[in-house]
């Protein structure tokens, strides 16, 4: 299969957990007692959002950048979210929360796998 496919399906299912997380965050109640006890200020919310539109844009760009330079962005950008997920796991105090974001991890490293072996 084309790497750029396994590529671009790594993201999407990365994507899929991020928003699975999301809506368990909300039915849960768990998104409620995450903004009483600390209120977003409204450019966090921004950057939420450019965080959260990154695996999104790489869905698009790992079918359509060129492979060296498609390569290096799946490196570099997965790379990013294994630190980014690492360093915010500790916060999140639901057990699913922590084992999704585990399986995003788990994503993220076979995204690293495919583009550092894609030859």
């Amino acid at each position: 299969m084309d790497t750029k496919i396994i590529l671009s399906a790594t993201w999407i299912v990365v994507m899929l957990i991020y928003l699975l997380g999301d809506v368990l965050r909300i039915y849960s109640g768990d998104m409620a007692k995450m903004m009483a006890a600390t209120p977003f200020p409204k450019a966090a919310w921004l950057v939420a959002a450019v965080l959260m539109l990154i695996p999104i844009l790489m869905i698009f760009l790992s079918l359509v950048l060129p492979q060296p330079s498609n390569r290096w962005a799946n490196i570099i950008v997965a790379s990013f979210f294994i630190l980014f997920n690492l360093v915010g796991l500790p916060t999140y105090p639901s057990l699913y929360d922590k084992f999704l974001l585990v399986v995003s991890l788990v994503f993220n490293g076979v995204t690293i796998w495919y583009a550092w072996n894609w030859a």
